[in-house]
Order: C-alpha cells, then structure tokens, then sequence
C-alpha cells in the first residue's frame, strides 16, 4: 500500500521544514539585500512560514546534491527556481545594472533546517503552535554555500551552482601557512 501524498506532506512536530535565503554581498552586487523563501518541503500549504521573525516566502524551488560522503570532493548543489514570474531575472538584471553580467555570482546561499515544533507562533491560528514550543534558535546546522555559476536560465526556470567557501576562486586553505620556527624544538614540550 502506498501512502497518500496528502499524508506525506502533512504537517507534524516531526516534519523537517526547509528555508532558503540568499544575501547579496555589497561589493560584488551593490546591494546587501536578503531574499527568503521556501519550496513547502514538510508543509502541506501555500502560506509564507515566519522563522526568526523573518518572512520566508513560499516559491517554487527545487535544491539537489546537498549530502556529504565524507571523502573526495566537497558537495557542488543546484538549486533551481521557478521564473515564470520573472522573478528571478527581474532580481538578476538588477544586481546586472551595477556589475553586469554577475548573475548572483559569488551571493551567499544558506540552507536552514528545522522542525515543526520550532516554528514562529504566528504561523498557526489563534498565535500557538500545535505541534510545541517555538525556538528561533533551535535548527540543523546550516548549509552554507556561494552561488558559483548560472547553469540555466529560461522563460520557466533558472539554475544555479553552488560551491562551498572552500571552492570559491583564490580561496586556499589553510590560510595561515605553519612552518617549523612556529614550533618549539623537539624535547622542550612539559
């Protein structure tokens, strides 16, 4: 027996809500303006959800490759957004009108994670959230990447390449280079 969509996209204390925001970062875009949203995942409505005080506005996306293995390379996601309202090209020709041809290159994308029972009062009727005590701080840990690259971009959808600040061009690691006069001579540890 299957179990009915409706059913799986109920709303419980258990179900994992996921946000997305990216910030635009004033000395590539101009602008240090935040965008919010959210694709439904573990919601079974069309409503906007408030976390944090923050508006997260319901928008279709979908964001794939997230998972971590552990070894070899660093996760690259994508997430793709609708753009049939033109949204999305509407928020790139406008970072584009002070550094063209930038497409959100380099804007910080944070994946948030939390449960049900932790989201703003002000979602439910009557301001009490059913399902527990509302936590602003209580989440997954973040996800946090830095849109590389425009992949797609069409009159239905755009898609985007993430990479982690590790990824990012001219970054290396470590930082600090370590050399040996860093140390003491081998025998004076106590």
């Amino acid at each position: 027996m299957t179990i009915p969509t409706a059913e799986l996209q109920a709303l419980s204390n258990k179900s994992i809500i996921e946000l997305y925001s990216i910030t635009l970062v004033a000395a590539l875009h101009g602008s240090t303006s935040v965008t919010r949203f959210h694709s439904g995942v573990g919601m079974n409505s069309n409503a906007n959800i408030i976390w944090q005080g923050n508006t997260y506005t319901k928008f279709p996306v979908q964001a794939e490759g997230f998972e971590y293995v552990g070894r070899g390379t660093l996760p690259r996601p994508t997430l793709t957004v609708s753009n049939l309202l033109g949204t999305i090209t509407a928020l790139m020709a406008s970072v584009n009108a002070t550094t063209p041809f930038n497409d959100l290159q380099g804007a910080k994308l944070i994946r948030h994670r939390t449960l049900a029972q932790f989201l703003d009062a002000a979602n439910f009727p009557s301001n009490i959230n059913p399902f527990g005590t509302p936590s602003s701080t209580t989440e997954l840990p973040q996800e946090i990447y830095f849109i590389d690259r425009k992949t797609v971009e069409n009159r239905d959808v755009v898609q985007f390449e993430c990479v982690s600040a590790l990824d990012l061009e001219g970054v290396r690691a470590p930082k600090r280079q370590v050399t040996r006069k860093d140390f003491p001579a081998v025998g004076t540890f106590k």
